[in-house]
């Protein structure tokens, strides 16, 4: 890291730990071996956004109120990354809740999320793998129904790998009795950290923008997704020891979106 990018941004004191924050600390004290990112980079990072100091996000970091909850199931490691966007999701969704996944247990507190009468739980998957009568294209419920009984949505993203996703959806019983909410978003993913192969399989925040702007949400799905840009031009001018540009086009959209809250 350049003198010059070093005292470009100084790091902010982290915000409170959120969901995905908390997931993760519990994983690294599992850990039997440091976690190192793409690359073996063991530069410090910001406990509170992960990227490394000089080029910190937390002062960006954004909070939109939301009818709206998402429920992160992580695949193993998925939390440690510093690339993993569901800790974006986090950030801007107060109502985010995570857990690791694992094929023979599931933790409880997961059981009772998805029993709580408040939500109407959608798993978010492809409905091209799914028996047709479980997809739904649509809430159940209206956006901001008015009737005081209606559920609030609770939108579950499988934060993985599409091989660990697909896995994952297939060996979780305590699933197969909701509805499968199946996307059809009409714009390709603009995600530049890990690519897919296949243009239509998106970040994990671009889903949960898609999620949002279904319900309703419009501006947090804007939010989300703008924060999203900001992320991803931090994390790649860290990486080409290059400052980061704090009054680009993507942080001036961010800005003005907070303006609107």
């Amino acid at each position: 890291m350049t003198p010059a990018a070093a005292l470009q941004a100084a790091p902010h004191t982290p915000p409170t730990p959120h969901a995905v924050s908390r997931l993760r600390t519990a994983r690294l004290a599992r850990a039997t071996k440091p976690f190192l990112a793409r690359g073996g980079s063991d530069v410090p990072r910001c406990a509170g956004c992960r990227l490394v100091l000089s080029h910190c996000l937390c002062a960006e970091r954004p909070m939109v109120p939301t009818r709206a909850g998402v429920c992160l199931l992580m695949a193993d490691i998925e939390a440690l990354k510093p690339s993993n966007t569901g800790w974006l999701i986090a950030d801007v969704v107060a109502d985010t809740y995570a857990f690791g996944w694992a094929r023979t247990e599931v933790d409880p507190a997961l059981l009772t999320l998805l029993a709580d009468p408040q939500w109407q739980p959608y798993v978010v998957f492809p409905g091209e793998f799914v028996a047709p009568e479980r997809v739904v294209t649509q809430l159940i419920e209206p956006p901001f129904a008015a009737e005081p009984s209606s559920k609030r949505p609770l939108f579950i993203l499988l934060d993985a790998t599409w091989p660990e996703a697909r896995k994952m959806f297939r060996k979780s019983p305590y699933l197969n009795t909701l509805p499968v909410l199946s996307l059809q978003p009409e714009q390709l993913s603009r995600y530049t950290l890990r690519r897919s192969r296949r243009d239509d399989h998106f970040c994990t925040s671009e889903v949960g923008a898609l999620c949002l702007e279904l319900a309703g949400e419009s501006l947090a799905a804007q939010t989300l997704e703008a924060y999203l840009d900001v992320f991803t031009h931090h994390y790649l001018q860290a990486k080409h020891q290059q400052p980061a540009d704090r009054n680009g086009e993507a942080h001036g959209r961010l800005r003005a979106l907070g303006q609107q809250r």
